[in-house]
Formats: C-alpha cells, sequence, structure tokens
C-alpha cells in the first residue's frame, strides 16, 4: 500500500486544485485519472468550446464596425477554426497538464480508481495491474459527470454525437440536427452555423429557458436570422440511423427530420456508477449529497469529500474550482486541528454555490448572468424589484459595435437595498459580468453603488443607468 494525507479520483481542474491546495497547505496528495489529467473543460467542454465560437464572434464583430467591414472579403475558414481548437485542446494530449502535477509535488496514477473500503482507494491500470492507495484524512470524489442520453427509441443504437463528439468534431456536418435548448445546444448551435451546417434545434422546452425570458428570446431570433431552424415545443420519440448514415429523428408529431448527425444535449448524469460507492454504503450511479464543506453525507466517520459536478450544486467549471479550494483548505484544517470557518461566506464552505454564481453562454449575443432570475428571487420569497436598460442607449454601445443590440436587467433586494441578480446579454457582455458578480457577492448597498462611476464611453454605464432608473 502506498499512503498519502489525501487521496483525490480525478484529475480535472477541481481534482487538480484540490490536491494543489492541499500541497499548499503541507499535506500529501495523490491524484487518479483514468482519462486525460485537465477533464472535461480541458479537452472536450470550456476550452475547445470557446475555441470554435470566438471565430465566428470575432467575425461578426468587424462586420459590425465600418472600416473593419471593408476589409473582410470572406467567410470563415472551417479547416482553420477546427485546427485552432485543436491547438486549445492540447491536440488531446496531456502532457502539460502530467508536468504541472509533477511541478507542484502531487504523484499521478494512472486507471481507475474505486473506493474499496474506509479510506481506501484501489486502481486498476490499463495492463489490469491493481494498486492500493490508503489516505490517512480523506478521499476526494472529483469525477465529474458526463453527457445524458434519454431513453428515446432507437437513440442510443444510432450512435448520436454529445457534447464531446461534436467540441471535437473533425469535420462539419451538412446538416446537424440537435435535441436540447440549453447551453451545450444553443453555443454548438451558433458554432456549427457559423461553420456552414445546416442546422435544427429541436427545443421542447425552449432556449435557454432557466434564464431570463429576453435572454431565450434574442439568442432564438440571432439563430434563427443566421437559418437555424428553432423548433420549440419539438420532442424526439424515435431515432435510427440508416445505412448510408443519414439519421431519421421522429418527432413526437409524426414529422421526420432528416440530418447528417445529431447532437443529444439534455442535461448531465454523474460519473459514480463504477467507484465504489457500494463498499461505503452509498448508491452508485447517483449524485453525492454534501454538506457546505463538500463532506459526503451519510459516512460516519467524516472522510469523503465531492467537489465539482459530481455534487450536482453547481455544474459549472468556474465553480468546481471554487468548491476544491474550499476542500483543500478544510480537509488541510480539519488535518492539521486547526479552527474551520464553516459560517457564511468562510473560507472553508462554497456560500457562492446558492445565489450568487456567475455563468456565460457564448452564443450571439452573449448571456451573462449572476445571482438569481426575477422568477427565482420570487420564488425564493424575496421582495424584489426589476430594473431593465436598454444596452443600445449607452453611447459606449453605439462606438462598440454598429446597430448594438442588448438588454441589461437588475433584481434588487427591496428588504436589503442590495442587487441579488443581474443579467447582459449583447456584444461581449461576458467582460462586464464581474462587476455585477462582486456587487452580489459583496452585497454591496444600492447607495454605495453610485460612487462606483463607470468610465466613459463604455457599455459599462448601463450600470448608472440602471441605477438611475432605480433612484436614491
Amino acid at each position: 500500500m502506498t499512503t498519502y494525507d489525501v487521496v483525490v479520483i480525478g484529475a480535472g481542474p477541481v481534482g487538480e486544485n484540490v490536491a494543489d491546495r492541499v500541497v499548499q497547505g503541507g499535506l500529501t496528495a495523490a491524484v487518479v485519472e483514468r482519462e486525460l489529467v485537465g477533464g472535461e473543460c480541458s479537452y472536450w467542454a470550456c476550452m475547445p468550446t470557446k475555441a470554435l465560437l470566438r471565430s465566428g464572434a470575432a467575425l461578426r464583430a468587424a462586420r459590425q464596425v465600418p472600416g473593419a467591414r471593408e476589409a473582410v472579403t470572406g467567410d470563415l475558414d472551417a479547416a482553420a477554426v477546427l485546427r485552432r481548437r485543436d491547438s486549445f485542446a492540447s491536440n488531446w494530449r496531456d502532457d502539460g497538464q502530467v508536468a504541472w502535477l509533477a511541478q507542484v509535488g502531487v504523484p499521478l496514477y494512472r486507471g481507475h480508481g474505486r473506493i474499496s473500503g474506509a479510506r481506501v482507494v484501489e486502481v486498476t491500470g490499463e495492463d489490469g495491474t491493481t494498486t492500493a492507495l490508503t489516505a490517512r484524512h480523506a478521499v476526494v470524489v472529483a469525477t465529474g459527470s458526463g453527457a445524458l442520453v434519454p431513453d428515446v427509441d432507437g437513440l442510443r443504437e444510432a450512435a448520436p454525437w454529445t457534447s464531446r463528439e461534436a467540441v471535437a468534431a473533425s469535420e462539419v456536418p451538412g446538416r446537424l440536427a440537435i435535441i436540447g435548448g440549453g447551453v451545450v445546444a444553443s453555443e454548438m448551435a451558433t458554432a456549427f452555423a457559423g461553420l456552414g451546417s445546416s442546422v435544427t434545434v429541436l427545443a421542447r422546452d425552449g432556449v435557454l429557458h432557466l434564464a431570463e425570458p429576453f435572454a431565450g428570446e434574442r439568442v432564438t431570433k440571432s439563430l434563427r436570422d443566421k437559418g437555424v431552424s428553432v423548433r420549440v415545443g419539438a420532442e424526439a420519440v424515435a431515432v435510427k440511423r440508416d445505412d448510408d448514415g443519414t439519421v431519421a429523428i421522429t418527432l413526437a408529431t409524426g414529422e421526420q427530420i432528416d440530418a447528417d448527425e445529431l447532437l443529444v444535449a439534455v442535461g448531465r448524469t454523474p460519473n459514480t456508477r463504477d467507484i465504489g460507492l457500494d463498499t461505503v454504503g452509498l448508491t452508485p450511479g447517483a449524485w453525492l449529497a454534501v454538506d457546505d464543506t463538500m463532506r459526503v453525507a451519510g459516512i460516519g466517520a467524516g472522510w469523503l469529500y465531492a467537489a465539482g459536478d459530481v455534487n450536482r450544486r453547481v455544474l459549472l467549471t468556474h465553480q468546481g474550482k471554487y468548491q476544491a479550494r474550499a476542500v483543500g483548505d478544510v480537509i488541510v484544517a480539519r488535518a492539521k486541528g486547526e479552527p474551520v470557518d464553516d459560517g457564511r461566506w468562510g473560507r472553508h464552505v462554497a456560500t457562492a454555490d446558492e445565489r450568487a454564481v456567475p455563468q456565460v453562454v457564448f452564443t450571439d449575443p452573449e448571456v451573462a448572468s449572476v445571482g438569481l432570475t426575477a422568477a427565482a428571487a420570487e420564488a425564493a420569497g424575496l421582495r424584489i424589484r426589476v430594473l431593465d436598460h436598454d444596452l443600445a442607449a449607452t453611447a459606449g454601445a453605439a462606438l462598440h459595435a454598429e446597430g448594438y443590440q442588448g438588454h441589461a436587467r437588475m433584481v434588487v433586494d427591496e428588504d436589503r437595498k442590495v442587487i441579488v441578480g443581474c443579467t447582459l446579454v449583447g456584444p461581449d457582455v461576458a467582460e462586464m459580468l464581474h462587476a455585477a458578480t462582486i456587487a452580489v457577492v459583496g452585497e454591496v448597498p444600492l447607495d454605495r453603488l453610485w460612487h462606483a462611476v463607470p468610465a466613459f464611453p463604455t457599455v459599462s454605464e448601463a450600470w448608472l443607468r440602471l441605477l438611475e432608473a432605480y433612484g436614491r
């Protein structure tokens, strides 16, 4: 047996950050990984996805500014876009990430990790050999999530794309159908439409239906303006791939949609089916319920933690890394007998998971949000006031792009006079989001925000207009 203070199962961004914080705190840690070190975000999600989308966004931006517009003489070079995507996915090699683990002093065990008992993880390598790792203080599950493929007749047999295959595609399909209307579906529809695919989106519940309504409406209109067929309310009931590779999707109405490839983007499922949860009394394949310090419920001695997607608190890379920092630090504190700061906004908890989660959807237009939507705030029992502003009315927007269109919404808790939610829709609004995140997390009183003067002429002048609409 090889013994460490902490053993982490999963070497994605979350697992890497847990191990790094543990080592920085003076303990030892080892990481187990069965795929590529760096995880979903590095190779099949955040980085390659944004690389696919960025070229189209840059081209649209140039075409919206006179002077630059005249210099643009062609459309996207799909092959060049895919090559750039490959580089941001490190050509699906993890040498750099492996080198980083070695640099920070974290041993890597390649293979499939399974919990075999209290504080013990067995690692089965590709050659079938097994190594048992023992943790003195904690085992952390950071195995993430995988794409959910629903039980639609014939769907699995048709070998559909999930987000992985879409993001890593080596060719642009002539016809792409997408089941789903969430973030992955919207971003991939944007990317492949820009690369030349004829795209059909089957959005049973609508586009970005969990966001503020105006966000989904604007993204839907933009997709349709690009030639994307957005079928709100459409539900696939059967799928079949013909011998020539054509995928036939039958809708509940009886209509048939034909495509060269089908992307399924309807949700995620936890990667916990085969990690030994049954050996400690937990259910294989289930999400792992945790407390605010990410300690798994139902484990008497408190040695098991879960961070990132696998605990289902927030399925976003940056939020998983935030959890990882808290997990690493709290394990160190408990191991050393130091005080645990687990009160609201304490060092050892992930309070922001509750009501201060930032997210950007890199569609056209971008959708950037933090905190609660108006509907979510009302459902939480808050007494709110909603302020809206047309971003095109700012001088900065007119300078940024000809015909700039965008919208900002601020949700105010009237009892505390603080912002509890903000949504921005428009070109390049992602770079405005952190100001809103600081306001929500810091619970900055509106009276104080009057003194945060936006620089002129920038799109951020929208903050002043929202405050003026609220009144002092």
